[in-house]
């Protein structure tokens, strides 16, 4: 309907099948069919047809000027439409985990607005899958393996994962010497699905018999575990970098390297798999990759 309109206008405005065939770099025949197709749908005569000249019926003027208002609201659609996908501007919704959240995107919330003055920005922490589509969300940040092949995940960080517990445990405990030892000790497990084993990747991802009966389905909620002498945490080196710092906790077996998949992680920005993405999309992976490298 819409090339009808089209080719029908170009006539219009060009005076001649021919020329408007030229405007619109197709043969005349294939613009005088389209218009044709266009008078048998309507019902009715648009054109004045003679071998000298095409002049507009009452009915082609008055259709005339709803097509051309048509068109006019279709282009000022593409041009907006273009616009806000090279321009960074409008809402950006995003979700994320709680402690990869208020631990390390946040603080960095307040640089990328003043980038960018003009998106607004919705953030909702949770540890739950969240659904892009239905929940309108335009970005998802996830740790783990991508379970819909319909939406596109970039890695924004790899997950450094260590052992750690506070001094105080540490002195009344006792301090493991070797991975085989954390048997012997209080583990706090993560709680998230697929995520409750610990294991050890010297060579071969080997996993890790431990024992514990504290389980938290939060880094957030390990961290303070942790810190309140609960045990020994397996916990992302971003959720307590300033606690290391500080020496409230202290880093255990440093030469081995731990995670709590079968796999080593990182952590994704999942977006839909459309052939264009938004301006507000591109400038906050742009960003978030180069805050994070």
């Amino acid at each position: 309907m819409m090339t009808r309109l089209m080719y029908f206008n170009a006539v219009v405005e060009t005076g001649s099948f021919s020329e408007a065939g030229r405007v619109l770099d197709v043969q005349p025949s294939s613009v005088s069919r389209q218009v044709t197709a266009l008078e048998k749908e309507l019902g009715i005569a648009l054109l004045n047809r003679t071998t000298r000249s095409i002049g507009l019926t009452e009915a082609g003027r008055q259709y005339y000027g709803y097509s051309r208002h048509v068109l006019q609201e279709l282009e000022e659609a593409r041009r907006a439409v273009h616009a806000l996908s090279d321009t960074p501007r409008g809402r950006l919704r995003l979700s994320m985990t709680v402690g990869f959240g208020e631990s390390v995107v946040l603080p960095l919330i307040p640089a990328f607005m003043a980038r960018y003055p003009d998106i607004a920005v919705d953030i909702e922490l949770t540890e739950r899958v969240v659904d892009l589509v239905d929940e309108n969300i335009d970005v998802a940040l996830r740790s783990g393996r991508l379970p819909d092949s319909s939406l596109i995940a970039t890695k924004v960080a790899d997950n450094d994962f260590l052992l750690c517990a506070t001094p105080a445990f540490l002195a009344q405990q006792g301090q493991p010497s070797t991975p085989d030892e954390l048997t012997a000790f209080q583990c706090i497990r993560y709680g998230y699905a697929g995520w409750r084993e610990w294991y050890l990747f010297d060579e071969q991802p080997a996993r890790l018999p431990i024992q514990g009966s504290l389980t938290v389905n939060t880094v957030q909620g390990q961290k303070q575990l942790v810190l309140n002498h609960g045990g020994i945490a397996l916990i992302p080196r971003w959720a307590v970098e300033d606690e290391l710092s500080r020496g409230e906790l202290v880093p255990l077996l440093p030469s081995h390297r731990f995670s709590p998949q079968e796999n080593l992680s990182a952590t994704y920005a999942i977006y839909l798999n459309r052939t264009l993405v938004s301006g507000k999309v591109r400038a906050f992976l742009d960003f978030l990759r180069a805050s994070l490298a």
